[in-house]
């Protein structure tokens, strides 16, 4: 993992902030480009956001990327373009939480402040029989008591580090792999054979799902994009208009009646070009993506933040929510097609 072989603050941030509910695999090549492209806070502060966007495209989760942007201007505005090494002034940069903050201390300034994750939080819980949901607040703060006198020995950063890679490797979820740990013997639910019960979770509640609607829209041979809002769940970045198939709608009246409402335009809905289903942290989708054809009207931001009519074979300049990749890269290969 590149960002175990740095103490440097500001690669410690990124890979931590990536790494948020995104396995290790996932983010290894996604981090690398993005320190290579973003070399410093004062890189990342002082590009676009929309550049900043386009090389987390992917990755999910865009409000992290937008974290990042906004608390590299920070950093430069109020730090010198530095982190600071200090707990209390990294939890007031928009974006760093009591996690990321105990994780750029202690591996970055060998500060003895926890970092307490999903993984080292089940590590804990069963440790210390900590008989309460990992996620509640309360409990997060239960454990850091435990963890402190710990970090003050010597170390942080590695006892921190030490303790995440545990949860991700060995004390796992569901079959921990007790025989291989070298807390065993020290380890309250092992030693009473009740490592499945801990940590407690609350019920989850059912996850909802939604119909879509989205529409590739036609002019004079390009087609209609629209930017999301910059605050908000996938803020930023561009889409196929459309959205939410309301109760008692088809799916081409509900796209006709979107697309007036968010651009001020009418379209003629043609057939589905592909369906594609996918599943956010709170809910799922089912996507469905027709063929469309501009008929009237003047096109306006009424309901998004900006718009484009582009050439399919620009697609790749923007940035797209992975819901929407498969159509963009249909788009352009049919583009590159029929300039052979």
């Amino acid at each position: 993992m590149p960002w175990r072989r740095t103490r440097d603050p500001y690669a410690i941030w990124v890979s931590e902030v990536m790494l948020q509910q995104t396995q290790v695999a996932t983010v290894k090549p996604y981090f690398e480009r993005f320190m290579a492209r973003f070399t410093s806070p004062r890189a990342l502060a002082s590009a676009e956001l929309g550049d900043v966007l386009k090389v987390w495209e992917g990755l999910g989760y865009y409000s992290r990327a937008r974290n990042l942007h906004r608390a590299a201007q920070t950093i430069c505005r109020e730090h010198g373009g530095r982190l600071p090494s200090a707990e209390k002034e990294l939890l007031r940069i928009p974006g760093i939480g009591p996690y990321t903050a105990g994780a750029i201390a202690s591996i970055a300034f060998d500060r003895p402040v926890p970092a307490v994750d999903g993984n080292v939080a089940r590590v804990l819980c069963r440790l210390f029989l900590v008989r309460r949901d990992a996620r509640q607040a309360r409990t997060h703060r239960r454990l850091r008591e435990h963890i402190e006198p710990l970090l003050r020995l010597g170390r942080p950063g590695a006892v921190n580090q030490a303790l995440m890679d545990l949860g991700a490797t060995l004390c796992k979820p569901a079959d921990p792999d007790c025989p291989q740990c070298p807390l065993a013997r020290f380890c309250g639910a092992q030693c009473k054979g009740v490592q499945a019960k801990f940590p407690r979770r609350a019920k989850r509640p059912k996850v909802p799902h939604y119909d879509v609607v989205a529409g590739i829209i036609w002019r004079r041979g390009c087609v209609l994009i629209d930017q999301r809002p910059a605050e908000g769940l996938l803020g930023g970045l561009w889409e196929f208009p459309g959205g939410k198939v309301q109760p008692g709608e088809t799916p081409q009246i509900a796209l006709a009646r979107e697309v007036r409402e968010e651009l001020g335009v009418k379209v003629r809905v043609g057939p589905l070009l592909e369906t594609v289903r996918h599943a956010y942290s709170h809910f799922r989708i089912t996507l469905r993506f027709h063929d469309a054809r501009y008929v009237s009207g003047r096109t306006q931001a009424l309901g998004c933040a900006a718009f484009r009519w582009v050439r399919p074979g620009q697609l790749g300049r923007y940035a797209f929510p992975r819901a929407n990749r498969s159509m963009v890269q249909r788009l352009i290969r049919q583009a590159a097609c029929r300039r052979q």
